[in-house]
């Protein structure tokens, strides 16, 4: 079976993941590259920070006392490097794998290079990221259900400020309109992506790989099946 011509895609659940199954198979060598890198990127842990008895807690092992000025300090600055490094790096190349699969969907060329792409983009990429995060935060917050509902209908902001080069505040209005009618689409396919991880890592951890070089291009097939249904290509 071969790539659908992505101008005949549909927003449906199968068809997207049948779409995503085929474009691994044709660039998966690239796209595992891709996933990788990102893996890397995303790869530090995160500071951790607890209290325990008689400390203001520990980053890495490392004790905070009141008495110990150099340690808090550097456990300052460590944190407040963490913070910058996943708001204000960690996106960019986040956003730029989204370009590389939707080139594969589109069936062009992989360049790699494509991966620091959001940097010609910098500031949108940056406040996009945050907007949308603080949306879907807030709509947690109100008990769960308008959290996922924001999630689902915000999912193609970062294809849009890659593949349209729209401002935060276009890209969220714009993919609002590109999720009408396939929202719980999205959902389902979420719910399908983490089980399809789960298998990933039962196959002795490795299949990992694959199984989110299928997940992003299943995912980059659906925001390609909602452009073309946006632009009168197919029927839904």
């Amino acid at each position: 079976m071969e790539l659908i011509n992505y101008t005949r895609l549909t927003p449906t659940l199968g068809g997207s993941f049948s779409n995503g199954w085929q474009v691994m198979k044709s660039y998966f060598l690239y796209l595992l590259l891709v996933v990788i890198v990102i893996g890397m990127v995303n790869g530090p842990a995160g500071f951790k920070i607890n209290a325990d008895s008689g400390d203001f807690g520990f980053i890495h092992g490392i004790p905070l006392k009141p008495d110990n000025l150099f340690v808090t300090i550097g456990v300052v600055f460590l944190v407040l490097f963490g913070f910058a490094y996943y708001f204000l790096l960690v996106p960019v190349f986040n956003y730029s794998a989204k370009l590389v699969y939707l080139d594969a969907v589109r069936e062009k060329e992989i360049e790699l290079q494509q991966l620091i792409a959001g940097f010609n983009n910098y500031l949108n990429v940056i406040l996009a990221n945050l907007l949308k995060s603080a949306l879907v935060v807030m709509g947690f917050l109100f008990f769960i259900i308008p959290g996922i509902i924001i999630f689902c209908r915000l999912a193609f902001v970062s294809y849009l400020v890659m593949d349209k080069n729209l401002d935060p505040l276009q890209a969220i209005e714009q993919s609002w309109k590109l999720t009408r009618g396939i929202g719980w689409t999205i959902f389902g396919m979420t719910i399908l992506s983490v089980f399809i991880f789960i298998f990933g890592l039962m196959l002795l951890i490795i299949g990992v790989f694959p199984a989110l070089v299928w997940i992003n291009s299943s995912f980059a097939s659906i925001y390609q099946a909602a452009l073309n249904r946006q632009e009168g290509l197919v029927e839904y």
